[in-house]
């Protein structure tokens, strides 16, 4: 019995079918024949259009467009709609399902089952999930879907039986760049794939980088032919689709061409035009990151970031995120989350008998997650989470013993057969190659990750590193053995102690 999966992005929903954990997407065209649903909405004074029609008349109406209602899925008024009765955002979000949901049923059959992958945001605490699954229960029953469940879209992005996989001895932030806003999502996967923290960066979305790109180009391109794209909301549009389809496509170039009645206006584009553009707002999520794993109880050193396709093609990002100390980078397949969401509703969800028992899911058995297993060992750092400075490491502390570290540049944690300054114990005699180097330099300790190149497949350019300091310990793992090294800043008189 196959199973329909679909997520809510408002980036662009994307659909997608699994049987026997093989995952397909599927390709759902609007009455122009165009795959795009992006979650605006228009209103002609008549009638609502919706997705990629409703998108092309952001800049020509700007005051009969909305594009927030599935972030703000409430019964609240929006701002379009009939004179003097505006629709609620959950109104829109229903009419664009329904649509969606019309155009998806050209495709084929409609499948038995029906898993929605939603905004972590949706299912940030108790209140707000209350009411964001209750409107949309109350949709699929208006619209007799056979939904079976609801995921946490990140969740179900890490089950797409096509994406390379993650490592899970170590922690993954998924990053999630819808139309609205960025979200940030932590998992762990000692026992299951489980949501530890969540966080969303409002205003930083898709649409505000659009519109600001979409300036920037604009003036460049006045300056360069001496044309104001401003001068008509038409031709501003046209330059907005453009400037998308460059921004989404990965292209190195892009030619930009406006005609008017009595010529034609062209520039030549540059990637690295766009990526100088979109500088300010990478440099602000990369630093939101940060923040967020700095502040997270769960998070540990180093960790995988996962980027939503839309995330992976934003210019610059993946080098931002690599100076910012994250070298392990998984760029995840467009559509991801409404393949995985089918998956786990075919394998792990049993439909139950009403609506109101509906599985609201955060986390999914490993099994059902996209793991690699590509490293034997395993070494994270955990960093206490203190305020202020704190000491430089004087010993490594491991099954209650204490190890100077000395003052020599470089210090090894490794097996009994290589040449490491501190073995490790008999257990770990199996783990090939397992040596973790510390690094002394500028008076500071450094921890460097030796094994993202190799969980990379060589491709994460320089070993990452990052700071050690008192308190800190040093998680190692192979197979079933275990290991915990405590750092530590010891003194007797005054003087460190040896």
């Amino acid at each position: 019995m196959p199973t329909l999966g679909i997520d809510l992005c408002d980036a662009g929903f994307t659909a997608a079918i699994a049987e026997k954990n093989a995952a397909k997407p599927l390709t759902v065209t609007d009455a122009k024949g165009i795959a795009d649903w992006p979650g605006f909405a228009y209103h002609d004074g008549q009638k609502f259009l919706f997705g990629r029609a409703a998108e092309d008349q952001w800049f020509v109406h700007p005051r009969r467009v909305v594009h927030n209602y599935w972030a703000r899925l409430a019964h609240e008024p929006s701002t379009v709609g009939p004179a003097g009765k505006p629709a609620s955002f959950s109104e829109l979000s229903f009419y664009f399902l329904r649509e969606y949901i019309q155009r998806l049923a050209a495709t084929g059959p409609m499948p038995d089952k029906l898993m929605l992958a939603v905004p972590g945001a949706y299912l940030k605490d108790a209140a707000t999930e209350d009411e964001k699954v209750g409107l949309l229960l109350g949709m699929a029953g208006e619209l007799k879907l056979p939904l079976v469940g609801i995921i946490d879209k990140a969740c179900a992005a890490l089950c797409d039986p096509r994406s390379s996989g993650f490592n899970p001895a170590l922690p993954v932030v998924v990053l999630d760049l819808n139309l609205e806003e960025v979200e940030l999502t932590l998992f762990t996967a000692d026992q299951q794939l489980q949501r530890k923290d969540f966080i969303h960066l409002p205003q930083s979305g898709l649409s505000q980088l659009l519109k600001q790109l979409t300036a920037t180009m604009g003036n460049r391109f006045l300056r360069h032919t001496a044309f104001d794209i401003l001068e008509d909301g038409r031709i501003e549009q046209t330059f907005f689709r453009q400037t998308k389809d460059f921004l989404l496509s990965g292209a190195l170039e892009h030619r930009y061409q406006i005609n008017t009645a009595t010529r034609a206006y062209e520039m030549v584009a540059k990637r690295e035009q766009i990526a100088a553009d979109a500088a300010a707002a990478v440099n602000a999520l990369v630093q939101g990151l940060v923040t967020f794993m700095r502040n997270s109880p769960h998070a540990s050193e180093p960790c995988t970031v996962a980027l939503n396709s839309i995330a992976a093609s934003i210019p610059g990002l993946e080098h931002r995120l690599r100076t910012a100390g994250f070298s392990r980078i998984l760029r995840l397949p467009e559509g991801a989350a409404a393949c995985g969401a089918a998956c786990i509703g075919d394998v792990h969800i049993t439909p139950p008998a009403d609506l109101a028992d509906i599985q609201v899911e955060t986390g999914v058995p490993l099994g059902l997650a996209r793991s690699s297993h590509v490293g034997e060992w395993e070494a994270r750092l955990q960093k206490v989470r203190l305020a202020g400075p704190r000491a430089v490491p004087t010993h490594v502390i491991l099954d209650g013993i204490g190890h100077p570290l000395g003052s020599g540049g470089r210090y090894t944690i490794g097996t009994g057969n290589g040449r490491a300054d501190l073995v490790l114990p008999e257990m770990f005699s199996g783990a090939d190659d397992c040596s973790i180097p510390l690094m002394r330099e500028d008076g500071r300790l450094w921890f460097v990750d030796a094994t993202a190149a190799r969980d990379s497949g060589g491709t994460s350019g320089p070993a990452a590193r990052t700071v050690i300091e008192a308190g800190d310990r040093l998680s190692i793992r192979y197979g079933s053995a275990a290991a915990e090294i405590l750092f530590a800043y010891c003194t007797l008189n005054g003087s460190h102690r040896d």
